[in-house]
């Protein structure tokens, strides 16, 4: 499960987003958030990947 938090971020010129993904712990079985924030373009890779 991933969830997408929408925010733009502008420092300067660059626009940078902000990506929330939830991360199922493999010991305990409960979930922690793992947030980024990034270029635009490497969201979706972010997402996608364990």
């Amino acid at each position: 499960m991933a969830k997408k938090a929408v925010a733009s971020l502008q420092t300067g010129s660059k626009r940078l987003t902000k990506a929330i993904k939830m991360v199922k712990s493999p010991k305990t079985g409960a979930y922690t958030f793992v947030e980024a924030i990034m270029d635009p373009d490497k969201v979706n890779d972010f997402l996608t990947k364990k």
